[in-house]
């Protein structure tokens, strides 16, 4: 494979300003800098075609894992996660990187146009360790995007499974949505830790909100009310609607000896029953 010649880095150096004026056109025109302030597009961009310059100056060639191309795939890297914490998508984020080889290869055009063969080498050269940086930052966002939506489905999860103390002992959880492994594992995980914290007796699940009860959801909620057990505190179902009580029946679950009740005020009246404490009208 070709080297890259030295006349090639120095027409780089040379024309820096040149290079960055048309790249930062180019991303703009793209719609790549959406979101991006000037000020930052403007250092990244003169920041990644120095360390671009810096690498090929220590003769690393187009492998980029070459530890000469280190604080370049570390500033890829963390543009990479900066472009996913914008919104942006993978293709703007890669349109980073090769919206510079046009400019480039312009440049290179300009250079060697009395040397043909000279100037197919250095394009391909060049093309190849462009290609391998975009590809990387690719990668990259990928993971750093993967990285945002675990967090904001555990963050949805967590806001899906409120505590709410109704009275002085008695905690409720109210259950909006189908019940999986998952989300079991955060509503038990939530409702012991406050059971733990406020010293609870009671606990009263509604899943008013559960669309369906199947097999799977009863035994979903069975975990939480053995581990609410274990907890030295009591258990109420509240929001069994008649449908779901005929599903329960035909699919022949046994609930255990699980308290339900229709609605979550039969559930906080028994709640207050057990604590010994009477409700009455005001006079």
């Amino acid at each position: 494979m070709a080297a890259l010649q030295n006349s090639t880095l120095d027409a780089m150096k040379n024309k820096q300003p040149q290079l960055l004026s048309e790249w930062i056109k180019g991303l703009e025109a793209s719609g790549a800098t959406r979101n991006i302030k000037d000020h930052d597009l403007q250092q990244q961009t003169s920041e990644f075609l120095q360390l671009v310059i810096n690498g090929l100056q220590g003769d690393n060639g187009s492998n980029i894992n070459a530890p000469g191309w280190e604080a370049t795939r570390q500033f890829l890297e963390k543009l990479s996660h900066s472009r996913a914490q914008l919104g942006q998508d993978s293709h703007q984020t890669a349109s980073f990187i090769f919206a510079l080889k046009g400019p480039l290869f312009s440049l290179l055009q300009s250079h060697y146009r009395e040397q043909p063969a000279l100037l197919a080498e250095q394009l391909w050269e060049i093309s190849e360790l462009f290609d391998a940086f975009g590809m990387h930052t690719i990668r990259t966002f990928q993971k750093s995007r993967e990285a945002v939506i675990k967090r904001q489905q555990e963050e949805l999860l967590e806001l899906s499974t409120p505590v709410v103390k109704l009275w002085d002992g008695v905690l409720a959880l109210p259950m909006i949505g189908t019940l999986d492994s998952q989300r079991t594992q955060v509503v038990m995980e939530s409702l012991l830790q406050r059971i733990v914290d406020t010293g609870s007796e009671i606990a009263i699940i509604d899943i008013t909100g559960v669309p369906t009860v199947d097999t799977l959801v009863a035994q979903h909620l069975l975990k939480t009310v053995t581990a609410i057990r274990l907890m030295g505190a009591d258990c109420i179902i509240s929001g069994v609607r008649p449908q779901i009580a005929q599903t329960i029946v035909h699919l022949g679950l046994d609930l255990q000896g699980v308290v339900t009740k229709a609605n979550l005020a039969d559930a906080l009246k028994l709640a207050l029953t057990r604590l010994g404490i009477s409700l009455g009208k005001a006079v």
